[in-house]
């Protein structure tokens, strides 16, 4: 904490992480993939405008059960087209926990996804 700066509420109580946006290339196509390959439910996908005005889409995933999500976002210019694949950087995005492992790698065999996913032999699955 910063000195001079005082609080009443301790982090966890005055904090939570509700969405985290990701650049997707199409809504659809993204949908498809955290719900069917991942089991995500859709929270929302509502119609929604840019600031000047164009029609776009405001759409949330989240795993079940749980209260954070990921904004879905197409890109609206270049330098966000630009991210495409490359969010993070070349690290991995998000690291999924599963109770059953096989179900889980099940749900994403045979899937065309532009997705980076590699599952290895203790259990983990990232996306990058």
């Amino acid at each position: 904490m910063r000195a001079g700066r005082e609080t009443t509420a301790s982090y966890t109580d005055a904090v939570h992480l509700s969405l985290v946006t990701i650049v997707v290339k199409d809504y659809d196509q993204a949908i498809d993939f955290f719900t069917g390959a991942l089991g995500f439910d859709l929270a929302e996908d509502s119609p929604a405008t840019t600031n000047d005005g164009r029609p776009k889409r405001w759409v949330v995933v989240r795993p079940p059960g749980a209260e954070a999500g990921l904004l879905l976002a197409q890109p609206d210019g270049g330098e966000q087209a630009a991210s495409l694949g490359r969010q993070t950087g070349g690290r991995v995005a998000f690291f999924l926990k599963v109770e059953n492992f096989d179900w889980a790698a099940r749900l994403g065999q045979g899937r065309d996804d532009e997705v980076v996913g590699v599952f290895d032999q203790v259990g983990h699955h990232g996306l990058g």
